[in-house]
């Protein structure tokens, strides 16, 4: 009898296809031979729900994740994340601050990650490169002084990716960034972040749809990024307009389609907003109109901080089909708190509000928890 040690290679890639990227830490911890396969990340792992990224333990210094899917906190040793901020994720990879205001773009799980450039100017009146000189060459700790905490957390308030780098070198990375979240890119090899021209108003959101990049603003107005000649944000699409006043506006690749979610909120305790309801638009390119969407079929939403996945729900037990997955969006400004202060799930089909993680053990308030999708590969 051949003994599970034995199993050929080429079975044991096949084996972690059906396995939760969380099964993968189990897989590898049987014995040597399995675990130089799992190295070898040949196969993806199962389909999964989106992991959310939360806090660094304050002694241990793990990060701590939380799974969906088994409904699990997972506390793991990446010591490229010590005492960074994540303020996005894509594909798999997270974008991590520090203090100092340097910047990273990682893989947690397979720790392959590059450096970024500076980050442009925050305002007029604040270059983050002379806040950097005012750093301490030894500081580790926590702020001695709240503007670099603050500056930590709101520099950059969205980073997506146009690929997974891991399948092509030639990605681009935008970020909504400063007071305004303006656009700006990078890619590999550049010494520097380009600033991307448009009007003087506050972007909402950012996606990467059909090989392009599309923002919304404050205003629900969509702009498309022209790299050529001189960057800058042309207005495309039908007039959206505003019903009421939606306190964060999100846009998704849903399958082909592109979708505006606007979220809309209530005024709570401590000057802070919850959650009430969601609406999805559909501003159709081709024939210059909009159409309003009462449900995304069996599929789930994950919005926040990262770029909005899009999970489809047939093969996933713990997913809630129809439904959106929400975290908090706060913001810090010279000591007082503003934002939604909820996490939860908004369900489509009876415009109920759910919860997925206990309001104990919500994250720090300055921040927001991030959706990851994990890629191992």
């Amino acid at each position: 009898m051949v003994s599970w040690s034995d199993l050929t290679n080429d079975v044991l890639q096949h084996i972690t296809s059906f396995l939760p990227f969380s099964d993968h830490y189990r897989f590898g911890a049987v014995c040597k031979n399995w675990r130089l396969v799992l190295k070898q990340r040949c196969c993806p792992p199962a389909p999964q729900l989106p992991w959310l990224v939360l806090e660094e333990e304050s002694q241990t210094k793990k990060r701590k994740f939380y799974s969906l899917s088994d409904a699990k906190h997972y506390f793991i040793e990446i010591p490229e994340l010590h005492g960074r901020y994540i303020c996005g994720s894509s594909h798999g990879w997270l974008f991590a601050i520090d203090i100092k205001i340097t910047g990273i773009l990682i893989n947690p799980f397979t720790r392959e990650s590059y450096e970024l450039p500076p980050f442009p100017a925050f305002s007029k009146n604040v270059d983050v490169t002379t806040l950097i000189e005012k750093v301490p060459s030894d500081y580790t700790g926590g702020p001695r002084d709240y503007t670099f905490e603050e500056m930590q957390v709101g520099i950059v308030w969205k980073a997506i990716l146009s690929h997974d780098p891991k399948e092509r070198s030639d990605f681009t990375a935008m970020i909504l960034f400063g007071q305004k979240n303006n656009p700006a890119f990078w890619r590999p090899g550049d010494s520097s972040w380009t600033v991307v021209d448009g009007p003087d108003c506050r972007m909402e959101d950012v996606v990467c749809f059909k090989g392009n990049f599309y923002v919304i603003s404050s205003m629900n107005e969509l702009y498309v990024v022209d790299f050529e000649p001189v960057p800058k944000l042309i207005e495309v699409g039908p007039p959206i307009g505003k019903e009421g006043r939606p306190r964060q506006t999100y846009l998704l690749d849903f399958d082909g389609y592109m979708l505006l979610i606007e979220r809309f909120c209530r005024l709570a305790e401590h000057e802070l907003s919850v959650t009430v309801r969601f609406n999805v638009i559909e501003p159709n390119l081709e024939e210059d109109r909009l159409y309003e969407w009462f449900g995304v079929d069996d599929c789930a939403v994950f919005l926040g901080r990262n770029s909005s996945i899009l999970v489809e729900s047939s093969h996933l037990p713990m997913c809630r089909k129809n439904s959106i997955y929400f975290t908090h969006l706060t913001e810090s400004y010279y000591g007082d708190e503003f934002g939604c202060y909820d996490l939860g799930i908004f369900n489509m089909t009876d415009e109920t509000i759910d919860t997925f993680y206990s309001t104990e053990v919500f994250p720090p308030l300055v921040g927001s928890p991030v959706w990851l999708t994990p890629n191992p590969r």
